[in-house]
């Protein structure tokens, strides 16, 4: 055990070396000590309809014009000011009086036509579209709700109105899980360079010299790879709580992404062992981290779906039996990748 803490120790001490690694952990760390400022700012990229105080005056024509108008009583920033015809409407648009155009009007069978114009490609245009989705949205409820006593045959019903915030849902379903996979790639980048940088400085073969086996030079290098992945989750996660950002399970958010890191760390170390091109060997890791990645957030129990479950105390067994799952993943994938390597070596 002590040969693989003396790797482990060496390879921490290593890190001061990797400007690019320190610089991911460093903008990490603004993120997670700043997070309650930048998140204001990330959630207006993320929905632009979260953003206060965004007016927007809409220039409306049309037979329709009415109930338009008193949709926008129940829309926040949205105020509809109606034009004699179509093209005042837009006349009004064309010299800034209004910042978007619905025109609507009835056709020979009742129903409405709604034509928008909006701004082309401006700094404002993102929101004054969020705007004009909410206020058509709350405009066909209106219709469908006075018109639903004269109907044969209901129609597909829209999603019930929510209350959630979007800082909420911001916080716990992308930051969250952010924070606490990046430190996972990291560490998995990291063994890549480790493995194939002591095959191009030939120091590999020095290891081999002193009386350590191989695998035990594969455990030490997981080995603080490992470590370190924790213990940054953890500081975000801490620094999220000094934030006002609470967020239950630690300890089990942090089992799962020490899990996670292990199998990443396996697959990076048997990549770099049979790949010890530096430049082959991370461009093959990125490809497999996404695919693994891709694969596991595409299904409904995958990791970032824990974390937010488990950030939230919403957790249930099936969240349980996921962590349990890549925790067993992680040790089957580290023994395989390691049996190979002592059995093969490291090819050079």
């Amino acid at each position: 055990m002590d040969s693989r803490l003396t790797v482990a120790k060496r390879e921490l001490a290593g890190l001061r070396a990797e400007k690019t690694i320190l610089l991911a952990i460093g903008i990490q760390l603004f993120i997670a000590a700043f997070s309650s400022f930048l998140v204001v700012g990330l959630v207006s990229m993320y929905d632009p309809g979260a953003l206060d105080g965004a007016e927007v005056e809409v220039a409306g024509a049309g037979d329709a014009v009415a109930d338009l108008e008193r949709a926008a009583d129940e829309v926040t920033g949205a105020s509809v000011t109606r034009y004699e015809s179509a093209s005042d409407a837009r006349a009004a648009f064309d010299r800034n009086a209004a910042d978007a155009v619905v025109v609507a009007t009835r056709d020979d069978r009742g129903g409405i036509t709604a034509s928008v114009t909006a701004p082309d490609a401006t700094v404002e245009t993102t929101v004054i579209v969020v705007q004009l989705r909410d206020l058509l949205r709350t405009y066909e409820r209106t219709e469908r709700e006075s018109r639903s006593s004269w109907l044969s045959e209901q129609p597909l019903p829209l999603p019930d109105r929510t209350g959630t915030s979007p800082y909420f849902t911001f916080t716990y379903t992308i930051l969250i899980p952010v924070l606490v996979f990046l430190p996972v790639f990291i560490s998995g980048s990291l063994v890549v360079d480790s493995i194939t940088e002591e095959i191009d400085e030939g120091t590999l073969e020095l290891l081999r010299v002193a009386p350590v086996t191989i695998g035990e030079i594969l455990d030490g290098k997981a080995l603080a790879a490992v470590a370190i992945a924790p213990g940054q989750a953890l500081l975000w996660l801490l620094l999220l709580e000094a934030n006002g950002t609470s967020v239950a399970n630690v300890g089990t958010i942090l089992a799962l992404m020490t899990a996670l890191t292990t199998l990443v760390v396996a697959v990076a170390a048997g990549i770099a062992a049979v790949a010890p091109d530096r430049r082959a060997a991370q461009f093959l890791y990125s490809i497999a981290v996404l695919v693994l990645f891709g694969g596991a957030t595409a299904m409904a129990g995958g990791p970032t779906n824990a974390v937010a479950r488990l950030a939230i105390d919403s957790a249930d067994l099936a969240t349980t039996i996921t962590v349990a799952v890549y925790a067993l993943l992680a040790a089957v994938a580290y023994l395989g990748v390691r049996r190979f390597v002592t059995e093969n070596g490291i090819s050079g």
